[in-house]
């Protein structure tokens, strides 16, 4: 049985404890607001796997690698210093990469990115989600979070006079009697993905569309070392990522395609996938010689109509998709959490309430428009390199060149994807 009256009255319930829910918790439980984590998975999400902690002498290991990886930009490697999750990941293993390599496999359009062209040690680095996890639970561990695991969230009231909402939630294994929990506090933080109950229960509309695209997942091993870059091709049937890992020979791959494509590469055995992906990526890494197990998912773009009502905000994915092809998905969650923790704290120190609707619209406003714009250009790459007639790809191969001669647009291109340009939150900087 949960002592439910240590779950009432809170200041802040986070639904979900994923790479998002984890870092808006631990940040505002370090401000000093009381916080509980809502999950509905069970315990062993909180546990450390032996593995994960000897990560760093199973490099060559293609199949200790998880298939879901995140290219963490400069201001969310800030968000996890400030945060002190970075030693946690850094002591695990992760891929800084200084190069990035773009082009058009339908013509001669290319664009290169370098680090040293900014004077920085690197463009950012990829990042296991299973790692950053491990890493955020580690720290939530020596911080005492309190994360409630095993309770599905089945119901959220409208905030009372006090301005408190109820959260219900059903806790218990299934196929074993639930437990009816009743939880409240002032304000509820939906972090619970892309298909967010919390989202549901609001009735907060989407805007949503298919792209018309299934992303293909897997770590591969290929006969050149991968250089420390991130290579992408942009194919006839979608863009197609070599993202490298702490083995100099180990990339995860997104492969982004139709899925009628990306179904007939699944069924393939391993020689002939790997002989297929080679091909696809034009042996720019010689063969690709090994594969983990792969996983697929559909992709489609969501966007939450409003982030805010009284009591409630959602974050990360419970209030925007977008395509993985430049990998910003999880950097703008994070920017979610850094922008939230300064409204909230500045309100801490005003002693104004946490929940009132017109204080989380301050939030709404500064992320609104980033996270809409960051959409619209997501959508528009991907209209561009969809199948166009041969004046379209004749004018994109000489825009992407003329691009790549242009150094110092480059430069703040760069610069503004890394997080080194703009307002960027107090949280997101060092």
């Amino acid at each position: 049985m949960v002592n439910n009256s240590r779950f009432t009255d809170l200041d802040i319930i986070v639904v979900g404890a994923g790479m998002v829910g984890l870092t808006a918790a631990i940040a505002l439980h370090l401000q000093g607001f009381q916080v509980l984590v809502v999950e509905g998975r069970d315990e062993s999400v909180l546990k450390l796997p032996e593995s994960l902690r000897e990560l760093k002498t199973q490099t060559a290991n293609i199949e200790s690698y998880d298939n879901r990886v995140s290219a963490l930009t400069r201001a969310s490697e800030n968000i996890f210093r400030n945060l002190e999750v970075w030693e946690n990941i850094a002591a695990m293993r992760l891929a800084p990469y200084q190069k990035m390599q773009v082009w058009d496999g339908d013509g001669s359009g290319e664009i290169s990115f370098s680090s040293a062209q900014l004077h920085e040690p690197n463009l950012g680095h990829i990042v296991e989600n299973s790692v950053a996890i491990a890493a955020l639970i580690a720290r939530a561990g020596d911080i005492n979070l309190d994360i409630l695991c095993n309770t599905k969230v089945v119901g959220l009231t409208e905030p009372n006079t006090e301005g408190t909402r109820v959260l219900s939630g059903e806790r218990g294994l299934p196929g074993s009697d639930s437990e009816l929990l009743s939880l409240s506090a002032k304000l509820v933080i939906g972090a619970d993905g892309a298909m967010s109950k919390v989202r549901q229960l609001a009735a907060i509309p989407l805007w949503q569309w298919d792209y018309g695209h299934h992303a293909i997942v897997a770590s591969v091993k290929t006969e050149k070392p991968h250089q420390n870059t991130a290579w992408q091709r942009f194919t006839s049937d979608g863009p197609l990522a070599f993202l490298p890992l702490a083995d100099a020979h180990t990339s995860s791959i997104v492969f982004s395609t139709s899925p009628e494509h990306a179904k007939a590469l699944m069924a393939l055995e391993e020689a002939e996938f790997n002989g297929a992906l080679t091909l696809e990526f034009e042996s720019k890494l010689d063969d690709v010689t090994q594969v983990s197990k792969r996983a697929v998912f559909p992709l489609r773009q969501r966007h939450a109509k409003q982030y805010v009502q009284q009591g409630l905000v959602l974050i990360g994915d419970a209030c925007h998709t977008i395509h993985p092809l430049a990998g910003q998905g999880v950097n703008l969650g994070l920017l979610d959490v850094a922008s939230l923790v300064q409204v909230l704290k500045s309100a801490k120190a005003r002693k104004q309430a946490i929940g009132e609707e017109r204080l989380l619209k301050q939030f709404q406003r500064e992320r609104h428009a980033d996270n809409l714009k960051m959409s619209a250009t997501m959508q528009g790459f991907k209209w561009l390199f969809d199948p166009q007639p041969a004046p379209i790809v004749i004018a994109r191969n000489f825009g992407m060149k003329l691009f790549n001669k242009a150094t110092p647009v480059k430069q703040h291109v760069m610069a503004q994807a890394l997080g080194l340009s703009g307002e960027l939150p107090e949280l997101a900087r060092i």
